[in-house]
């Protein structure tokens, strides 16, 4: 029996309990992503403003006018 065969037979809550562990398995493995890239975040931000910092004006610092400015740094 293949695979195609054996997913053609499975009932409704096999079906249904296969969705559920691929979902949580995807869910984990967004939230491992999410770890990763919020761990890295600021090491990379420094870097890629550092240009623009060293060309600021003596005692100023960089300001964000809107909420989502501060994410699209790039």
């Amino acid at each position: 029996m293949d695979a195609q065969e054996q997913f053609d037979q499975q009932t409704l809550t096999e079906h249904l309990a296969e969705l559920r562990s691929c979902l949580l398995i995807s869910l984990a493995a967004v939230a491992a992503g999410f770890a990763v890239a919020y761990s890295v975040v600021q090491p990379l931000a420094d870097w890629f403003l550092r240009p623009l910092i060293k060309v600021l004006p003596e005692g100023k610092t960089l300001i964000f006018t809107s909420y989502q400015e501060g994410f699209f740094f790039i």
